[in-house]
């Protein structure tokens, strides 16, 4: 069997091994992939790895011997998964590798918001506490989260291990999800998007995105928050309208906001958030731990196995 990973650098930048999928078959791996040589590059392999790189219906048109679509992360509507259930094409996708991760980078950007930990050691570094006639100064409001309610818009896997870790610091977890589970009453309180908006002091974005999702915090769902909330979003980008959101940072009705993620990505150099004040900006990395990425390796040559032996998982376009 000849299989293509489309895109294999971000996921291996040269400090994990491509083993496990090689010993499947004749592995070909391109870093990176331009959409004009995607169908070239597939040729007539039966299986394709992709993080990010499209794979469109006329892709699949020019590829009758691909039988297998491996998505290398949760997020899979870089397929045509119509088109390639269509032609008799598995579609996979990798759930569960990055759960503990991307609830601790939500965590990270809440409390570099509350600290600016970052920049206060960069004060220190430029010799603004050598000089200071106090014992300690700071630039920026410190923040306390005990006691403050946290909402989590999608509580699956990682929103339950992102309200775990809130309840942990004391605060108060509510929670918006189109099927409330028994695990989510244990840590959180279910409660509907309005009331949501209206008790967080934060909110947090952990849901997939959806046609009723995309542009779900918008000038008029922002406004039905507290003054002063902050926000935190490393789900998906086009969940938040960036100018209405960028808006809300220069009125001071969002007092601050933690980012992962874009609507376009790499995020351009034109983007009103760029601009922002009290706007942190991280590149797309919340998954990127070398543990989480080792998993995902894991789970997808585990994936190509179950479905050469006739048992296929995690199977996204039945």
């Amino acid at each position: 069997m000849k299989i293509v990973v489309l895109d294999g650098y971000t996921e291996n930048p040269g400090d994990l091994s491509w083993d496990k999928l090689a010993a499947l078959g004749e592995l070909t791996v391109y870093d990176r992939t331009p959409a004009a040589l995607v169908p070239e590059r597939i040729g007539d392999a039966e299986a394709v790895y992709t993080n990010k790189t499209p794979i469109t219906r006329e892709t699949l048109a020019h590829c009758p011997r691909l039988r297998y679509i491996g998505v290398l992360a949760t997020g899979y509507n870089i397929v045509d998964c119509a088109a390639a259930r269509e032609q008799g094409v598995t579609v996979t996708n990798i759930p569960s590798y990055g759960t503990q991760a991307v609830a601790q980078f939500a965590i990270a950007l809440l409390l570099e918001i509350c600290h600016h930990v970052g920049r206060h050691s960069d004060a220190v570094r430029q010799g603004r506490w050598s000089q200071c006639p106090d014992w300690c100064f700071w630039d920026y409001p410190l923040i306390e989260l005990a006691g403050k309610v946290m909402g989590i818009i999608g509580l699956g896997r990682i929103g339950l291990a992102t309200a775990r870790a809130a309840a942990a610091l004391g605060m108060r977890v509510v929670a918006f999800d189109r099927e409330p589970c028994a695990a989510g009453r244990e840590t959180a309180e279910y409660v509907p998007l309005d009331a949501l908006f209206a008790e967080s002091d934060v909110v947090v974005l952990h849901c997939p995105l959806l046609p009723e999702t995309e542009g779900l915090i918008c000038r008029e769902t922002l406004a039905k928050m507290k003054d002063g909330v902050i926000l935190i979003n490393n789900s998906r980008g086009p969940l938040v309208v960036e100018a209405d959101l960028a808006e809300a940072l220069a009125s001071g009705k969002v007092y601050a906001a933690g980012l992962d993620v874009a609507g376009t990505e790499p995020i351009p150099q034109g983007s009103p958030l760029l601009r922002a004040e009290n706007c942190i900006i991280t590149p797309h990395i919340s998954w990127a731990p070398r543990e989480s990425r080792q998993r995902l390796m894991e789970i997808a040559a585990d994936n190509l196995k179950q479905f050469l032996g006739g048992r296929p998982v995690n199977v996204v376009n039945a």
